[in-house]
């Protein structure tokens, strides 16, 4: 952990400092092109990483409307069922999980998030079968490396994420 700069902010992890410095870049970008729907989908992903969920959603949103044919949708809609999950919104995060995997099935991240969303959402079968589908697609799934397949700039949302895949029965 490194010390922030702003005591209010308190201590910072590495990452986190990575994504900070990310949503600037990723601001710079749309203030220079705020037509390119792939830069708001970025700023969607950083803001809910950041806790900024509501901007998020925001973010997400227009990158949704501006290119609602996108190849990247699965992954608009991934990043908005996350913003739901770490928002504590646990029904819409299994919605927009939903609908990424209706765009691409075996994405072992929207697998991941509707897991962990049904599981919060008290819909233990339907996080079992997605665990089961995850397990088929990659046996080494777990939740003890969790963290080299999902990076969160704040600890709590990794421990949400975790706490939800052992409730749907990820093996640890």
């Amino acid at each position: 952990m490194t010390r922030s700069l702003f005591p209010a902010a308190g201590p910072r992890s590495p990452t986190s400092w990575a994504t900070i410095i990310a949503a600037a870049f990723i601001d710079r970008a749309l203030a220079l092109n705020p037509n390119l729907a792939t830069a708001w989908l970025f700023s969607g992903w950083v803001r809910a990483d950041l806790g900024d969920t509501e901007t998020s959603l925001r973010h997400l949103a227009t990158a949704i409307r501006m290119s609602p044919v996108d190849p990247l949708m699965f992954d608009m809609q991934n990043a908005v069922a996350v913003a739901h999950l770490f928002a504590g919104r646990f029904e819409e995060a299994s919605s927009w999980a939903e609908r990424s995997l209706r765009e691409k099935p075996d994405f072992l991240g929207s697998l991941r998030f509707a897991a962990a969303s049904y599981a919060h959402a008290g819909r233990t079968e339907d996080a079992q079968k997605v665990v089961s589908r995850m397990l088929a697609l990659d046996p080494g799934q777990r939740i003890s490396n969790l963290a080299d397949v999902v990076s969160t700039s704040r600890p709590a949302d990794m421990a949400l994420l975790a706490e939800g895949l052992r409730k749907a029965g990820l093996p640890e």
